[in-house]
């Protein structure tokens, strides 16, 4: 285990502390303040699956609510089926909708709809990472064609309001049941159960981050042309990274669902994909512990500027993130690591030499491996 793995553990073991026991004990265990922080869980899911992608592998996706909201509406459709129960659902009926659409069937299964909300993101994701790193797009060309894929995709959402209930989503959902348990949202156990979530989701981004893929994606990062005179597959790499994030960001979105209790088409808007970003960017790319941590912090102020300055909160949000993207381009984690080197004597220590993370730390292939 490398030294960086282990801090990057024990940062995550802090930050499980403090999410399972600090959160609720603060709280006082109110079920309306930890259903709300539970909404900042889920979202930090999301963070943390743009940071994959952005900082793992330099990828800006600027379309990463489109499968975030697939994997919301996947659970919706569920929910509002059980909600149904043998009829249609109340929007197909105000859209004479004589039947239900093939498309709803399966979503009657839970496990069909759990599988289907990492699948079908991660699916959508893979098509369109096909499409643009075999073509050799990188760069900002990969965030203009996300960015339009999603305010693409947006718009059939709305259009289709006989499938998916237009603007105004799916609302009026049953609440989610499990073996031997009736989720309730607003329970202990609901918050605890977004938290594992959150766990696994961070644990399974330290590992792909500090295993030989997530080097080889860092060396594509800072020189795709170099890593391919290595022998690397370039397009491969970027396309699992990119169906990774998407599959993260569809279990965000199933989350967000049941959180909230609704779908709506708001949840693949272009603002809310550029505040991915910002809760991304304010947390720092280069960690996923710190992007999810970057989501909770930017939520936790936006609620409370919100409910003190009713009219201006905006501004003063606004003022903070571009104060952050001029004096920490490197979020909070560039912050915190640019602390401890000074701390640790490391800062600006003559001959040190910086660890290579790049192109020039990968050994050439084989002709076998290749």
């Amino acid at each position: 285990m490398t030294s960086r793995l282990f801090y990057d553990l024990v940062a995550l073991v802090i930050f499980a502390l403090v999410i399972v026991l600090g959160v609720p004990a603060i709280m006082g265990f109110d079920g309306f303040e930890l259903n709300t922080f539970a909404r900042y869980l889920a979202l930090a899911i999301v963070s943390l699956a743009l940071a994959l992608s952005w900082g793992g592998a330099g990828l800006l996706n600027l379309g990463q609510a489109a499968t975030f909201g697939m994997g919301s509406y996947a659970m919706a459709m569920h929910l509002k089926l059980k909600a149904s129960g043998d009829g249609l659902p109340d929007f197909m009926g105000w859209n004479n909708v004589p039947e239900l659409p093939l498309l709803w069937v399966p979503f009657q299964s839970l496990a069909f709809t759990l599988l289907a909300g990492l699948m079908i993101p991660a699916f959508v994701g893979g098509l369109i990472a096909i499409f643009m790193f075999r073509a050799r797009i990188a760069g900002v060309f990969v965030a203009i064609i996300t960015l339009a894929f999603l305010v693409a995709f947006q718009l059939v959402v709305i259009e289709q309001q006989g499938i998916t209930g237009g603007q105004n989503g799916l609302t009026g959902l049953a609440p989610l049941s499990l073996p031997g348990w009736t989720v309730d949202t607003y329970g202990v156990g609901f918050y605890y159960l977004v938290a594992g979530c959150l766990m696994v989701a961070i644990t399974l981004g330290i590992f792909i981050t500090h295993s030989k893929f997530g080097l080889i994606l860092k060396a594509i990062r800072e020189d795709a042309d170099r890593t391919r005179f290595f022998g690397y597959n370039v397009a491969n790499y970027q396309t699992v990274i990119f169906c990774i994030s998407a599959a993260l960001a569809g279990w965000a979105g199933m989350l967000y669902t049941l959180v909230l209790e609704f779908a709506s088409p708001t949840y693949m808007s272009v603002s809310f994909s550029l505040a991915i970003v910002i809760w991304c960017a304010v947390g720092g790319r280069e960690s996923v512990l710190a992007a999810a941590i970057g989501a909770i912090l930017v939520n936790m102020l936006e609620g409370r500027l919100s409910d003190v300055f009713v009219e201006g909160w905006n501004l003063i949000l606004g003022v903070i993130f571009v104060l952050v993207v001029m004096f920490m381009p490197r979020g909070l984690h560039g912050l915190i690591g640019s602390g401890w080197q000074i701390i640790t004597g490391k800062a600006g220590k003559p001959g040190m030499r910086p660890v290579d993370t790049g192109a020039a730390a990968l050994p050439a292939k084989s002709a076998q491996e290749r």
